[in-house]
């Protein structure tokens, strides 16, 4: 008599069941962390077959976290952007020092490590940001250096109406002096040595300009306070006036500006779209709004952090030892189209 060799059963598993998803904070949906299900899961495969997937949740929660994918090289980094979009952009139009250390990827603001970044939209600032922005974590600090996050739905909701109001019906106007006795200079700002590629960007981005002298440049931009994300509908809290603002400096730096320069003349500063002041108090209430909603975990090397850069705000704690967190944005929008 012949034995039947009982044949094995395969085993069918769903692409999705490949990852397992929680919550960091069960009272916020922001972010969404991400871990493989199974060993040796290529998070690079995996994305680009549920690049749906990816978009869905990034839209409903404003962030994703990528954890324990084996993450450990730039290239890979880079290759993960590249497949959650084509569009990747460079850095041109900035307002903090970074280097360039991929094929458009960079490192995180270069601010010392004692110093707090307060949470933001990538360049708000401006008429033109990126829709997406992802952080990568080649090494965590031995101590503090997360990324605080917020979600710019809740901090507008949260805002009082008068604040709202005046933020709607007159923007923000962002006033910049550039050069070496300032902040950047405009050669690292506009990523060129040619005045007239500068006088081509302005004009094409709506930026009032003056030329000073050889190497100090003024700009004056009106931008939005509030805006609308273009696939929820949502409006969000997009500006940065609470960062570009004088007020926004430590009391020592602040007090040797005002002694240093004349009020036109300072690095940066913002006021209302009229050219008004904004009020400190004003100010002061946004700061700490950001402050209350604001989420914070810790780095791990090799996570990945990716945000819808306007339903999503960002910033950077202090921190001790050697940090290195990369960020590359994708995606375009301009106002202006």
């Amino acid at each position: 008599m012949q034995l039947k060799v009982p044949q094995r059963k395969k085993i069918q598993v769903s692409s999705t069941e490949l990852i397992k998803t929680k919550l960091i904070q069960t009272n916020s949906l922001l972010p969404l962390m991400i871990q493989p299900n199974v060993e040796n899961l290529n998070l690079i495969s995996w994305v680009a077959n549920h690049r749906e997937w990816i978009e869905t949740h990034l839209i409903k929660h404003g962030g994703l976290l990528f954890r324990n994918f084996n993450i450990y090289h730039v290239s890979q980094f880079e290759q993960f952007l590249k497949t959650i979009s084509a569009e990747l952009l460079t850095y041109c139009y900035g307002s903090t020092p970074r280097h360039q250390v991929g094929e458009k990827i960079y490192t995180s603001t270069e601010y010392p490590a004692s110093q707090s970044i307060p949470l933001h939209n990538e360049m708000a600032y401006s008429l033109n940001w990126p829709m997406k922005i992802s952080f990568f974590c080649l090494k965590a600090a031995s101590k503090g250096g997360e990324t605080p996050i917020a979600d710019s739905r809740k901090i507008f909701k949260a805002i009082s109406p008068q604040i709202k109001k005046k933020f709607l019906e007159k923007g923000v106007m962002y006033v910049r002096n550039y050069g070496d006795k300032f902040d950047l200079p405009w050669q690292k700002v506009f990523q060129t040595t040619s005045r007239k590629k500068v006088e081509q960007f302005c004009h094409y981005a709506n930026i009032k300009f003056n030329w000073l002298n050889d190497n100090h440049l003024r700009t004056y931009q009106i931008c939005q306070g509030v805006a609308t994300h273009p696939q929820t509908g949502d409006q969000v809290w997009f500006n940065q006036a609470h960062l570009f603002h004088i007020s926004s400096l430590q009391s020592d730096i602040y007090q040797s500006l005002m002694a240093t320069f004349d009020q036109q003349d300072l690095p940066r500063n913002a006021y209302y779209g009229d050219g008004s002041e904004i009020e400190f108090s004003v100010l002061d209430e946004i700061r700490e709004i950001y402050q209350q909603h604001s989420i914070i975990f810790p780095w791990k090397t090799g996570d990945i952090l990716l945000l819808d850069n306007m339903l999503a705000a960002h910033g950077r704690m202090p921190y001790q030892g050697d940090r290195k967190v990369l960020v590359g944005m994708a995606e375009s929008f301009n106002t202006q189209q």
